[in-house]
């Protein structure tokens, strides 16, 4: 199918391009962008007002098929990936059984063949994810983007093995930072908020300790690191300094934790109770660690925001705050409500909210990024003018663990022909 977009805002962070042109589209794939086209057999859709970027790459999410299908299917997370503008995802091992052996991730390549989203994969760290025994890294590596548990890292002498062992590999090692001893049983980030509402705190330090230890460690072996679930001011302020003295550290957040902080806790808990799909790992920041996480990412300090799609059963998340699993979905509603939350209001402009979200995470991977130019076919195609209502339907999921169930958003991804 031939289509003509006429007069669509056009994104590429690549190259900075942001402007009003006809785009031709054939097959899905660009035929041409010109500031006017005529093309005498083409659909025409008029695109004032939208936006045409490159896909969007998720860093990390998890894949509930096998073990919990209950939760999401394979096909589901895809439709979910699609809803949201999705193009490229890349999954934690968590699965059940986990995939911390060749066969286990050949069999779920093949599970993933004809899905409409490229699906790649985070190779397991340990056996089972239990942070006690490495995994044959060297095995697994031809099959994955790079290496994580998807969980808190493992102790420090396993993780200098494991950083000393991939060396050789070239591939990222995608660490969550925090030192659950310091942690303890803190569920929300320590602060007044958490005080007031009475929900054991998780120190910030619980996570700065970690980032300053892991940082040496790339000192020395010079590993790639990529650093997950930033969630600190103090921890951009290390990362920044690591950087800027060339250590090989990237580092992203997730984008709840750009929109919302303990504050978005206690107001639900006020007026009505205490939200789980508000329990995160790592916890909201405090009003101050999500302006710097803001900045962060704005500096490229942050280089990409990770969507971390968690799906989890209604039972499971219908339980006290403290006790219920961390994780909330994410994949369909990241893009209109960091659009309306950040661009909107004037915070980043289109393109950072694109480069964060298409081409950094890309980078991050040692990836070449989607492209929005002659030639491309990872596209999304998103109205920012464009209302719907948060529903199972709409979610493409079986879970449906958001804080936004039920509410009317401004901004939608459009399917391209």
């Amino acid at each position: 199918m031939t289509q003509l977009l006429k007069q669509v805002r056009v994104l590429d962070p690549a190259t900075g391009m942001d402007a009003i042109a006809d785009v031709l589209l054939e097959a899905g794939r660009i035929g041409a962008i010109a500031p006017h086209i005529d093309h005498p057999t083409a659909t025409i859709q008029v695109g004032t007002g939208k936006i045409l970027g490159p896909g969007l790459v998720d860093l990390h999410s998890y894949s509930s098929e096998p073990g919990h299908e209950d939760r999401e299917t394979l096909a589901d997370l895809t439709a979910a990936a699609q809803a949201g503008g999705f193009t490229r995802l890349t999954l934690f091992p968590a699965t059940l059984p986990p995939l911390d052996h060749a066969p286990a991730l050949l069999a779920q390549q093949h599970r993933c063949q004809n899905l409409p989203v490229c699906c790649q994969w985070w190779g397991a760290m340990t056996l089972g994810l239990k942070g006690e025994q490495m995994t044959e890294l060297a095995e697994l590596a031809p099959h994955v983007v790079g290496f994580s548990d998807g969980g808190a890292m493992p102790q420090l002498g396993m993780l200098r093995r494991i950083l000393e062992y991939g060396q050789p590999l070239g591939k990222p090692m995608a660490i969550m930072p925090v030192f659950t001893d310091l942690q303890g049983k803190g569920v929300m980030r320590d602060g007044d908020d958490a005080v007031e509402l009475g929900l054991p705190g998780d120190p910030s330090y619980s996570e700065s300790a970690a980032v300053a230890a892991v940082l040496e460690l790339v000192a020395h072996f010079r590993t790639p690191v990529h650093l997950l679930r930033i969630s600190t001011a103090r921890s951009v302020e290390l990362i920044a300094a690591a950087q800027a003295q060339g250590l090989p550290i990237t580092a992203s957040t997730t984008w709840l934790h750009l929109l919302l902080d303990t504050g978005a806790i206690r107001d639900h808990a006020l007026i009505a109770s205490y939200d789980p799909n508000l329990h995160l790992q790592a916890p909201l920041g405090n009003h101050g660690d999500c302006l710097a996480l803001r900045d962060g990412v704005k500096a490229g300090v942050l280089g990409a925001i990770a969507i971390d799609h968690t799906p989890l059963t209604y039972e499971e998340k219908t339980v006290s705050f403290a006790e219920s699993p961390p994780g909330t979905l994410g994949l369909p509603l990241a893009l209109p409500l960091l659009w309306e939350g950040l661009v909107t209001t004037g915070i980043w402009t289109a393109l950072e909210l694109w480069q964060a979200l298409s081409t950094g995470p890309a980078r991050c991977l040692g990836q070449a990024p989607p492209r929005c130019q002659v030639g491309a076919t990872e596209l999304t195609l998103f109205d920012p003018a464009e209302r719907w209502q948060v529903t199972g339907e709409s979610l493409r999921s079986p879970s449906t663990n958001t804080p936004w169930l039920g509410q009317t958003l401004t901004g939608r991804v459009i399917p391209i022909p």
